[in-house]
């Protein structure tokens, strides 16, 4: 049994300029703490190597603070580590990955041709290559592993569903002819579930930690075993701010709307809070500023349509008219303010239905 770690697209000193700049200081001081995450995750399972798919910088270059901290990472790691450079870290003049010494657990693949490095201890043949510049041509094209009874890897960055895309782009028909037994891929920043094309098995993490609103949600990495039986994944949660997006109908209160349908622990992440649905204008500087200590960091957005008087049309002789009549009588007689306010909702909920449109709840 062969057990890995496969990671991609950490973008280590990404610039994070939506947020303040001592807030963005603070996520690139977190990125570098995620790579010792990475590393005691590698140890703690007993992976036999660690396969980093690519994008492990957001550009070719990297701060002195960046690269000690990827230096002592690696070094740490119990096992062989194996490192494809993609499309933002690619193989330019001046790269990291060719200019700095390296810890001897590390290998780079430095050329876009594919190589094989052999772990003749562990039965285990692992191939890659690296992008030397922003676009890539399809690596695999013509590709056969070797069947001699070794397992067979391959780390590399690439796309495999576009197949016009210009960053490596991998075909159906190339994984099934591959001969491998596990495709370990990045630049996709979503995670993909492991799947499998005739005898290979492929997959791709997502990226370690989100960077914006694109890249919702928890993100990791992956722990694989390869065994007789195939290829087993399981989803490793990184530390790391999540950024989410939450939609709220702001109702008569857009302040109370948010809070009832916040989650209660959110302190820690970045959220962009959308109001929607028929409303007066909100006072967005107000919200935020009451809602800012709740979270990392915060942006409201108002996208409420104006508010239609409750009752309008109900003198019209048509089918809304009638609606509205009936309900408005109901409205002028009901005891309580709890009845007046679901009449009033079933109106609005009717209404909305004859219109077309999305009801608020």
């Amino acid at each position: 049994m062969i057990k890995f770690l496969h990671a991609a697209d950490v973008h280590l000193d990404a610039p994070f300029a939506a947020l303040s700049p001592e807030q963005a200081a603070g996520r690139r001081q977190e990125q570098r703490a995620l790579l010792t995450e990475l590393a005691e995750a590698a140890n703690a399972h007993g992976c036999d190597v660690v396969l980093l798919a690519g994008d492990l910088f957001d550009s070719a270059g990297a701060s002195d603070e960046t690269l000690l901290a990827l230096r002592r990472a690696l070094a740490s790691i119990h096992a062989p580590v194996f490192i494809s450079p993609g499309n933002h870290d690619c193989l330019l003049p001046g790269s990291a990955y060719l200019t700095e010494d390296w810890p001897e657990n590390v290998h780079i693949f430095k050329t876009d041709s594919i190589e094989a490095v052999e772990l003749p201890e562990k039965n285990l043949r692992v191939y890659g290559a690296g992008f030397t510049a922003r676009f890539e041509k399809p690596l695999l094209e013509g590709f056969h592993a070797k069947a001699d009874g070794m397992t067979n890897l391959m780390v590399v960055h690439g796309n495999p569903t576009q197949t016009a895309s210009p960053y490596n782009p991998i075909t159906p028909e190339q994984l099934e002819s591959s001969g491998l037994a596990y495709l370990a891929l990045g630049h996709i920043h979503q995670k993909s579930g492991l799947l499998r094309r005739g005898n290979t098995f492929y997959a791709w993490p997502g990226c370690a930690m989100g960077r914006g609103f694109d890249e919702l949600g928890q993100k990791g990495a992956y722990l694989g075993e390869i065994s007789g039986s195939g290829v087993r994944l399981d989803f490793l949660p990184l530390s790391g701010r999540k950024y989410e997006i939450l939609r709220v109908d702001a109702g008569d209160d857009a302040l109370a709307a948010i809070t009832a349908a916040l989650p209660e622990d959110t302190q820690n992440d970045i959220y962009r809070v959308i109001l929607t649905g028929e409303a007066e204008p909100a006072d967005i500087p107000a919200l935020q500023a009451a809602l800012a200590p709740r979270f990392y960091a915060l942006t409201v957005r108002d996208e409420t349509r104006p508010r239609r008087a409750l009752w309008a049309g109900a003198e019209e002789d048509t089918l809304r008219g009638l609606f509205l009549q009936a309900l408005k009588a109901q409205y002028d007689a009901a005891q309580t303010e709890e009845d007046r306010r679901k009449i009033a909702l079933a109106a609005r909920c009717g209404c909305a239905a004859m219109d077309g449109e999305e009801a608020a709840e």
